[in-house]
């Protein structure tokens, strides 16, 4: 079996030393990029299945790496980085970063990170049925199942979990979500975001009051998980 390609781009040698050796003692194949505008010639050389990204760039940040990078390419792209307001966090999702993890950080949890960014780009378009532990999502019917019993959601709720289902494991801003759904003018409600979150908890949620399928972000978004 081929090995999945990593593009590590941080302008830290120690940082990449060690991303390095991790990921490639689970089997992946790495390259380094010591720049912004080396990751994006690497990008488009070495075809990476996807990215590690600082922001902190000693040339372009990786905000607009990112930028550049989605003008031609959907690879997944997992930020880490040491800035973790919510204003940098938000700025790279709604670029189009998959997920944002914050220096220093967990190799468990990046890990996981990368195997469900993978996981993701490894599913076909005619995949319409979604499963996750109790939860069964049939994008054709339109039907939803909580431990084998049929959920009755309303057409936003509705529409609402399909767009977390079809990005799952990935980070969606409150933003994002309220123009999938509602359209551009709900783009600030992030109330009516709120209130639609918690009723879909508590008719999908095994124990609402301790989501474990639908994970706030907090101050950013939220997050569909995956087994």
């Amino acid at each position: 079996m081929p090995k999945n390609k990593v593009l590590i781009v941080d302008d830290e040698q120690s940082i990449r030393v060690f991303l390095k050796l991790t990921l490639e003692a689970q089997g992946y194949e790495t390259v380094e990029a010591v720049s912004g505008n080396e990751a994006l010639v690497k990008a488009a050389a070495e075809k990476p299945e996807i990215v590690i990204l600082d922001i902190g760039l000693p040339d372009i940040d990786g905000i607009e790496v990112t930028r550049a990078l989605r003008e031609w390419t959907q690879i997944p792209i997992i930020i880490l980085s040491v800035r973790g307001s919510e204003k940098d966090k938000i700025a790279a999702l709604d670029l189009g970063a998959d997920d944002y993890l914050t220096k220093p950080f967990v190799v468990g949890e990046l890990l996981a990170r990368v195997r469900a960014a993978l996981r993701r780009t490894v599913k076909t378009t005619d995949e319409q049925i979604f499963k996750t532990g109790v939860l069964e999502v049939d994008l054709i019917r339109r039907q939803v199942k909580a431990a084998g019993h049929e959920v009755q959601l309303t057409p936003n709720e509705y529409d609402l979990l399909k767009v977390l289902v079809t990005h799952a494991g990935k980070v969606l801003t409150h933003k994002h979500l309220l123009v999938e759904v509602w359209g551009q003018q709900y783009r600030d409600e992030q109330h009516m975001l709120r209130v639609n979150i918690s009723n879909l908890r508590r008719k999908i949620e095994p124990d609402p009051t301790r989501p474990q399928i639908i994970i706030t972000e907090s101050g950013v978004g939220y997050r569909f998980k995956t087994d």
